[in-house]
């Protein structure tokens, strides 16, 4: 079950005296009873209950779905959206109702349009205003209509709510160093279907034979280390004349991170104009350098520290000619204080890293090697919630499904970290792929029910949840880097193509009369 959206015409007063016998049943009736109730409003109990006594309306709002609604009333960056407001009563999909069917459509792994319309139905009819053919069971499950409510609704509109909710739930993930919070920077691509409209806007990678068959949009994401929560990641084309490199994107997304974080990345970012921009948005960084760029600076700096495995060195990073060449809009007298780290972790690796935090070599290694979380929230992303084979055909659908898919993967790692918070560890240690099942198969696809069946039903999701830990290994896996397989191509596109490759057939000559 999915508790209704904002603003949805539902029995208000019935709601709001439910949770009032919530609140009355859970508070104590004695002084003994309430020494013995929990202070903190949080899921504590080791095991799930089915007596709503300890579920107080407080919990109510810890629902991964529900979460949608709290973020956006207390968000600065309100977007209401009435999914009653519609130009005549004929009309079910509305806007509202078609952007939370979209989340559902990127929760459930990809879903098709007829998919979700069919679980909507069977399980979640209230998300649908008050309409006849709703009321009397008689909708179609033709996806025609939903596919018209998802051009309807306004871009604009999508990326608003989208980046409302990243940023909220990267605003209140738990800090790690004092009162800053982490986040690690990294791209990645995703192929998409090769239609004109997407081949335009996202070139393909070009060969010694022309250009290839798929277009390739390149991500760049900010994902918390501590949860894994993602903010809006920054698109642009991999490829042709309006194609955008890493460190641009990177500039860009630094300013949507919360005040004075930590931007932690390798090394395709240690350079001078992403440590720039990252200080002039008021963050700190942790980078690492290649080789070739940590010894000119190295050069230039101060040893001030040294140890059998590590040296430190500190310096005021100036930026070369060509970072000037290739970033005009420095300006002329700019300069960072930094500290640099050599660092041996083995005899066939050494670390270079750069930074204005004030860390030790072995502090500052540490630290970063929690960098590689960021390649597991990336392909739980693409790979586990299917966001990498987005059927989407046109520039504007497939932000849409992009911008939607994000909102999907922050639920699941909400709903992972309260899980871990119920059991007492760090998120990371809950596997997002059992965790996403679990909210699958015990909430999205339940029948309706009443709010105490459901606030039960979500202490035993939430209990299960917490139970799906990566196995406890005394050396962690290691698998030889790979690339994950292409889908195949379409039927239909193989055609085209061989209709275009067969050469115009001659004339047939014509036959003299005998």
């Amino acid at each position: 079950m999915i508790l209704p959206p904002p603003n949805h015409n539902v029995n208000r007063k019935a709601k709001a005296r439910a949770k009032a016998r919530a609140k009355a049943k859970s508070k104590p009736s004695s002084k003994s009873e309430a020494e013995s109730t929990p202070r903190s409003t949080s899921m504590t109990q080791a095991k799930p209950q089915t007596d709503s006594k300890v579920l107080t309306p407080e919990e109510q709002l810890a629902s991964a779905i529900q979460l949608l609604h709290e973020i956006v009333q207390a968000s600065a960056r309100q977007i209401l959206i009435d999914p009653d407001a519609r130009p005549t009563t004929k009309m079910v999909y509305t806007n509202g109702v078609t952007l939370w069917m979209l989340i559902l459509q990127r929760l459930g792994g990809g879903k098709t349009l007829k998919e979700v319309i069919s679980q909507v139905l069977t399980h979640d009819r209230h998300l649908l205003p008050d309409n006849k053919r709703v009321r009397e069971n008689t909708l179609s499950e033709n996806s025609a209509a939903y596919a018209r409510g998802r051009q309807r609704l306004p871009l604009d509109t999508i990326h608003r709510f989208s980046e409302c909710v990243c940023n909220y739930l990267g605003e209140i993930s738990e800090p790690i160093l004092g009162c800053q919070r982490i986040f690690i920077l990294d791209g990645t691509t995703i192929t998409l279907p090769p239609t004109p409209a997407l081949r335009a806007a996202y070139p393909p990678a070009p060969n010694q034979y022309g250009e290839s068959v798929w277009p390739v949009a390149m991500l760049m994401v900010a994902n918390e280390m501590q949860s894994g929560c993602a903010l809006l990641p920054q698109v642009d084309p991999m490829y042709g004349e309006h194609n955008a490199s890493e460190a641009e994107q990177a500039r860009r997304i630094v300013k949507q991170l919360p005040a004075h974080s930590i931007v932690m990345a390798d090394s395709n970012f240690g350079i001078y104009s992403v440590a720039y921009h990252s200080t002039q948005s008021q963050h700190d960084f942790l980078f690492r350098l290649t080789q070739s760029r940590f010894k000119p600076l190295r050069r230039r700096a101060e040893l001030i520290d040294q140890g059998p495995t590590h040296k430190t060195y500190r310096l005021v990073w100036k930026p070369s000619s060509k970072d000037r060449k290739t970033n005009p809009d420095l300006p002329t007298e700019t300069s960072l204080e930094v500290l640099l780290h050599e660092v041996e972790i083995s005899p066939e690796l050494t670390l270079y890293l750069v930074t204005n935090l004030d860390l030790d070599g072995i502090s500052a290694a540490s630290l970063y090697q929690r960098r590689y979380d960021v390649e597991f929230d990336i392909r739980d992303l693409k790979v586990t919630l299917d966001t990498e084979n987005i059927r989407a055909k046109s520039v504007e659908m497939f932000q849409k499904e992009l911008y939607t898919s994000v909102i999907a993967y922050n639920l699941v790692a909400q709903f992972r970290r309260q899980a871990a918070k119920l059991a007492k560890i760090k998120p990371r240690r809950l596997s997002f792929k059992d965790v996403w099942t679990t909210l699958k198969d015990r909430l999205l696809l339940q029948p309706a029910c009443s709010v105490e069946q459901w606030l039960e039903r979500y202490a035993e999701a939430l209990y299960r949840a917490s139970q799906k830990k990566h196995p406890q290994r005394k050396s962690p896996r290691s698998y030889p880097r790979k690339a994950h397989p292409r889908r195949p191509k379409s039927t239909k596109f193989e055609k085209s193509l061989r209709r275009k490759k067969k050469p115009d057939a001659e004339p047939s000559p014509a036959v003299e009369p005998t």
